[in-house]
């Protein structure tokens, strides 16, 4: 199964966080999964691609030409696609995907996230979504969701087409029960 992971690329966060979701990269490599990220070196981006890079898996990296000459890539990358601009990249991200995964992350992350959870939900996509919620990171969020669908300003069946989890073994079954294995 290929899955698009979406996080955050700064280093200057807690060590737990890079240590879950190297953790996270292995167990998909483990299974036979396909990583399909933004390119990143640096924060959880990094950590995933390293966690995939332990455990031999495939890695497919997808960034803005403007990112090389920078040196924030991950240069052990099975495979690396370049774009001409950040949107081409969100839409490759997402076409390759056949599920996804949202670190903890900022505004980058949240951009991602919202935009693949609305076309989820207007029924564009059906790519099953899994929060990995890493010292409760997305709690405020699920928070958020659910008083969403209480106010009735979201259908409860929008909402269930999201896990939120810090067990990858939750995650990975979700996946297989929701999406294309």
């Amino acid at each position: 199964m290929n899955i698009t992971v979406y996080g955050a690329a700064r280093e200057t966060i807690n060590e737990e966080y890079k240590t879950a979701t190297e953790k996270l990269g292995e167990e998909m490599a483990k299974r036979g999964h396909t990583l399909i990220f933004g390119g990143g070196k640096n924060g959880l981006m990094g950590a995933v691609a390293r966690g995939m890079t332990k455990g031999r898996g495939e890695i497919i990296g997808i960034a803005p030409k403007f990112f090389e000459p920078d040196g924030v890539l991950y240069d052990k990358c099975t495979d690396f696609i370049f774009t001409e601009d950040m949107r081409s990249r969100k839409a490759l991200l997402e076409g390759k995907a056949d599920a996804i995964i949202v670190l903890p992350g900022g505004i980058g992350t949240y951009d991602e996230f919202f935009e693949v959870f609305t076309l989820n939900s207007l029924g564009q996509i059906k790519k099953p979504m899994a929060l990995f919620n890493i010292r409760g990171y997305y709690e405020p969020l699920k928070a958020l969701i659910d008083h969403t669908v209480k106010e009735g300003f979201m259908a409860e069946q929008t909402a269930k087409t999201l896990l939120f989890s810090f067990d990858e073994n939750e995650i990975f079954s979700f996946f297989e029960e929701n999406g294309r294995v």
